[in-house]
């Protein structure tokens, strides 16, 4: 008495499931995609590929001018050969340095820092503050053209991230409590940045 009814459901489940089917697929390959770069993966595929405009200086400070660039784009295992464990959490993993766990916070030479990915000049210490933080902290970037922000959401309310233009490094994040004349304050991490001296 049951069986034509039963044998309906069997046809409903079935064409359910073959509509079901591919959305499930691609739900389970976005799981999957999100589950990789949570794991560390670096993402830095075809999109990420391309030219920037970047402002170029020289080791002295001087700015050179506006120069188009290939984007740097490397896989997961190429920048772990390039830099130190540190260096590859910080940057290619969106860590953060321990505070005060550095030199650079503490630093007053005269300079500029690079980022330690892809040598992009990011930061003069001409723009340089003591923030009481443990962190390098500067009032301005050397050239805004050289890097990028967006928005983190990574501690469950909203921050802005600071990345390197040039590699997507990631370099810190910025905050409206700085001093004058910006009111800025990028708090960077050291492991994401390489100190040039100026030459005497």
């Amino acid at each position: 008495m049951f069986e034509p009814h039963f044998e309906l459901m069997k046809g409903e489940s079935t064409r359910r499931a073959l509509l079901i089917a591919p959305l499930a697929f691609a739900g389970i390959a976005l799981f999957a995609m999100h589950g990789r770069q949570d794991s560390g993966e670096d993402y830095s595929g075809p999109a990420a590929a391309g030219q920037v405009t970047i402002v170029e200086f020289d080791d002295s400070g001087r700015r050179i001018g506006s120069v188009r660039v290939a984007k740097v784009v490397r896989s997961s295992a190429q920048w772990r050969k390039q830099l130190s464990a540190e260096q590859y959490y910080v940057t290619r993993l969106q860590a953060t340095d321990a505070a005060f766990s550095g030199t650079y916070y503490q630093l007053h030479f005269s300079g500029l820092f690079r980022c330690i990915c892809c040598d992009n000049a990011l930061f003069s210490s001409d723009a340089k503050f003591d923030s009481g933080t443990g962190w390098p902290s500067f009032w301005a970037p050397i050239a805004r053209e050289n890097i990028a922000t967006r928005s983190d959401y990574t501690l469950g309310i909203q921050r802005t991230e600071v990345h390197c233009l040039r590699c997507d490094a990631h370099l810190g994040h910025l905050f409206n409590d700085g001093p004058e004349p910006t009111f800025l304050r990028y708090c960077i991490n050291e492991s994401s940045l390489r100190f040039v001296p100026r030459p005497a």
